[in-house]
C-alpha cells in the first residue's frame, strides 16, 4: 500500500482531502504545517506529498525545495494542491521541483487521476 503525506493547515480541507484519497487505498498522513511535514517525511517516507503553499512555520514552496534536495526525501513525488492559480504560482512549483501542480478548485476525479499518474500501479481504480 502506497503512502501519502498531505501537507494541510486547514482541517476542512484536510477533510476534503481525506474523503478523496480514501477511496484509493492509499495510506493517507497529515501534516498541519511545513516543519511538521519535513518531520513526517522522514518518519514515513511516503511515495507521494501533497503540499499546499500558504502555511504556517514554512510555505510549500520551501518544504518542496528541501524535500527535493534531501536524499533521504528525494524519492516521494511532490504535488502542489494550492487555492493560487495564477501563472506565477505553477511556475514557482515547478522551478522549487514538483512534479506537479493543481488548483484546489478542481473537481475530485482530477485529483484522484493526477495522483494515479504520479504513483502508477499504487492505487486502486474506483471513480468518484
Amino acid at each position: 500500500m502506497g503512502k501519502v503525506l498531505v501537507v494541510e493547515d486547514d482541517l476542512t480541507q484536510q477533510q476534503i482531502i481525506y474523503k478523496i484519497l480514501k477511496r484509493t487505498g492509499l495510506k493517507v498522513i497529515f501534516a498541519g504545517n511545513g516543519v511538521e511535514a519535513l518531520e513526517l517525511a522522514q518518519t514515513y517516507r511516503p511515495d507521494l506529498v501533497i503540499l499546499d503553499i500558504v502555511m504556517p512555520r514554512m510555505n510549500g514552496y520551501e518544504v518542496c525545495r528541501r524535500l527535493k534536495s534531501q536524499s533521504r526525501t528525494q524519492k516521494p513525488a511532490v504535488l502542489i494542491y494550492s487555492n493560487k492559480t495564477e501563472k506565477c504560482d505553477f511556475y514557482w512549483g515547478s522551478k522549487q521541483g514538483a512534479d506537479a501542480y493543481i488548483s484546489k478548485f478542481c473537481h475530485p476525479q482530477e485529483l484522484i487521476n493526477l495522483v494515479k499518474n504520479l504513483l502508477p500501479g499504487e492505487i486502486s481504480t474506483s471513480e468518484i
